[in-house]
């Protein structure tokens, strides 16, 4: 075997129950390179990473796994002996305990002993050697529930290398990043490669693959369809590969045609529900016309999210300021309040907030619509079956049937399953908070499709975005926010990523909408 090839995987197949999820997987990773890995979700990415770092132990998949030039047999408790063997994974929902130090996470369950007592010393000093020479910016006294995002994730890659990993994979690292803490992560990866570590890098935001990879490979329906040096390819080429079509535009055409103001929202100021006198909106109006898709933009922490959850009733106290739905002023203190006035929300946080993941697609799909089916006392489950049915075809969610859990399916269809449910409320406002976030190129574009025919059938969409190319794509206005504030409502043929990023930055004075 060739010395520069770290992991060599050979001729894997994968299956459950109805289901191939990975079908005579080939592929070699070199010792200290930046291995990309994209796919539409389902494609198979998930498990492959899964089946290295130990999840799936060796006897559950056909194929063979070398590593260093061994075959690697990872067995019943595999997921302790791939980080023994130096391979470490982070994941995309960070796993870290919030009211631990920085230090206490990064050696948990692994505490420096010393006469039967925890050497709280060396465990810090060991932590602040780790982050220095990998160049993490963290305080290891810090406590983890009051640093940000990107620290976090610092923290999570600290503790992935505190046992020595030799292999780091990343999965979806930089979806709840900001454009500094992605430059920032970037940075990192570069000193990882420079100290010999191997890093695959999975992400569904495919500029990140040029910025940082040295080779990429493509999964497709669990095949590996394309692996090639990362000069040789293109955004197209990889979006082609992936989707397996040519794929013209990133965004559809639309044919929507924004009628009369039906959803003002006027000098809205909101308290934090944890921290009473913490006003997290502070002055936030505007407008929203029937059929419209109304983006809602600014940099992380601007109150984007805080907003939608906020008129959905479920975040902050609105201490003054009006809502009015068809004229009419509206007070939604709870979710259900704000369902019964015509709004629904698409959650930023779709396994946290949108699903209840152990439970089945028909059942998460009809869990807020149940009162449709009610009748003396009983549930129709034929028209609840019915009807869940027509949506789950309408968005062309992938899945045997309707009674498999939704731990089962792909970012993606999950994503779907959420979408699927509120539609099915017939909400006048639809309230979607990063609705394509961890979702692959070909997910969203079906994704855009809907939001489009929706708003074309006269729903009014709300939507955040962290990407302004999807904001600038999607949108026929934007309202920009800094600090909780509403900067100011740009028409799109008026909106730029510059001008956005001018309100969004408070470099420019707040304008009136």
């Amino acid at each position: 075997m060739n010395d520069d090839i770290i992991l060599d995987i050979q001729n894997i197949t994968k299956q459950f129950p109805g289901v191939t999820a990975l079908s005579d997987v080939y592929m070699q990773i070199k010792r200290g390179e930046i291995h990309g890995l994209c796919g539409e979700n389902g494609a198979g990415k998930s498990t492959l990473m899964k089946i290295l770092a130990g999840v799936y132990p060796y006897d559950s998949y056909e194929g063979d796994v070398y590593y260093e030039g061994r075959e690697l047999r990872l067995e019943g408790s595999s997921i302790r002996q791939a980080s023994e063997e130096g391979i470490a994974i982070v994941y995309q929902e960070l796993t870290l305990v919030p009211d631990m130090t920085v230090g206490e996470n990064v050696f948990l369950g692994k505490e420096p002993q010393e006469n039967g007592f925890i050497n709280w010393n060396k465990l810090y000093a060991d932590t602040r050697d780790i982050l220095s020479r990998y160049k993490l910016d963290v305080d290891p006294h810090a406590v983890v529930k009051n640093l940000g995002v990107g620290k976090q994730q610092m923290v999570e890659i600290a503790k992935a290398l505190s046992e020595d990993a030799k292999v780091l994979i990343l999965d979806e690292p930089t979806s709840a990043l900001s454009e500094a803490e992605v430059d920032q992560l970037m940075e990192i990866l570069r000193t990882l490669k420079s100290h010999g570590v191997t890093c695959i890098y999975i992400s569904h935001r495919l500029e990140e693959f040029f910025r940082i990879t040295d080779m990429v490979s493509v999964l497709r329906d669990g095949k590996v369809v394309a692996s090639q040096p990362t000069k040789e390819l293109t955004r197209e080429k990889l979006v082609r590969y992936m989707v397996g079509r040519e794929m013209s535009r990133r965004f559809p055409e639309s044919n929507r045609h924004p009628g009369e103001a039906i959803f003002e929202v006027e000098d809205l100021y909101a308290e934090d529900p944890n921290e009473a006198g913490n006003n997290v909106l502070n002055g936030v109006s505007f407008n929203l016309r029937r059929g419209e898709i109304l983006g809602i933009a600014g940099l992380m922490g601007s109150g984007r999210t805080e907003l939608v959850m906020t008129l959905f009733g479920e975040y902050g106290k609105i201490s003054s300021g009006k809502i009015r739905l068809d004229g009419k002023e509206i007070s939604p203190k709870s979710a259900g309040v704000a369902i019964a006035e015509g709004l629904s929300l698409v959650p930023e946080d779709r396994k946290g907030h949108g699903l209840v993941l152990i439970q089945s697609i028909l059942a998460n799909i009809s869990l807020p619509n149940l009162n449709q089916f009610a009748s003396f006392m009983r549930i129709d489950r034929n028209a609840e079956l019915r009807e869940s049915l027509q949506q789950a075809n309408n968005l062309a969610i992938k899945a045997p049937n309707l009674e498999i859990p939704c731990t089962s399916l792909s970012g993606g269809n999950q994503q779907k399953v959420v979408i699927a449910k509120w539609l099915m409320s017939d909400p006048v406002v639809l309230l979607m908070d990063d609705p394509t976030r961890g979702v692959d190129v070909g997910a969203k574009f079906e994704i855009y499709k809907l939001m489009n025919e929706l708003a074309e059938s006269g729903v009014s969409i709300i939507m955040t975005s962290s990407e302004l190319e999807e904001v600038l794509g999607m949108c026929d206005r934007v309202v920009v926010m800094c600090e909780g504030r509403s900067q100011g409502t740009l028409d799109i043929a008026e909106a730029t990523q510059e001008r956005i990023m001018e309100l969004a930055t408070g470099i420019v004075q707040a304008c009136e909408d």
